[in-house]
């Protein structure tokens, strides 16, 4: 994988270099200091692709954080921070892991196994499929991903929602997203994905799918707004 580092703190930066000169199947691309020189390179699709971000929080100009919110294609992104506190906030943008520092390479090696992982998920055939297969009772359902409406997490469950029945599973929000299309489904809260076909409409901050019941309303996150009126085909005044 092709790895950046951008960290403003000079021996921070050191240690991940080193970490990934000792680690194979990491390529170290570029050390920024600045998240606006990071966001530069990563927009230069001329160049080679940058997989993997090694990410630091507090910086100055611009946080991790805002860094996160300006991006819209971001790759995986692993944070080496001191605090704790930005950890909630930074898995509203799907981050691979969040590292306390200092760094131990035992710690990075989980995180980078981990960012490995969900690659491989990623770029497997089984993605590209039309349908995906759900347990109900002692039974497998074929569902195919069209018939699917928006799917929501409960704690450690998701529910499948479809138009007339709805299916609830021992599974996690993020294990699920790397089963399923991503040119079909859009993450636009933290515990809500929808089918983008399926929405009838969006109010304000509220997406509104038809089902047999009547419409549902799903709210949209604050930090997922911005992106999903980027990406949808919109014609505005």
């Amino acid at each position: 994988m092709n790895c950046i580092i951008v960290e403003d703190d000079i021996f921070s930066a050191k240690v991940i270099e080193n970490f990934i000169e000792r680690t194979n199947g990491l390529v170290l691309i570029g050390s920024f200091q600045r998240a606006i020189e990071a966001i530069n390179r990563l927009n230069h699709t001329e160049l080679e692709p940058i997989d993997l971000v090694f990410l630091d929080i507090e910086m100055p100009e611009m946080s991790g954080i805002e860094f996160l919110r300006t991006m819209r294609v971001i790759p995986q992104i692993i944070i080496n921070s001191s605090k704790e506190k930005y950890a909630l906030e930074s898995y509203d943008y799907e981050v691979t892991d969040y590292i306390l520092k200092p760094v131990k390479y035992g710690r990075f090696l989980k995180a980078v196994e981990r960012a490995r992982e969900r690659k491989d998920k990623k770029e497997s055939p089984a993605k590209k499929s039309s349908e995906i297969f759900i347990k109900k009772n002692s039974s497998l359902v074929r569902l195919k991903f069209e018939d699917i409406l928006w799917i929501e997490a409960m704690e450690n469950y998701v529910v499948v929602n479809t138009f007339r029945e709805k299916f609830t599973i021992h599974f996690t929000m993020k294990s699920l997203i790397d089963k399923i299309p991503d040119e079909k489904f859009y993450r636009v809260h933290r515990s809500f994905i929808v089918n983008l076909n399926t929405i009838k409409e969006i109010e304000d901050n509220i997406i509104v799918i038809k089902t047999e019941s009547g419409n549902k309303l799903i709210p949209i996150g604050k930090s997922y707004r911005t992106k999903l009126m980027e990406d949808i085909n919109l014609i505005s005044k």
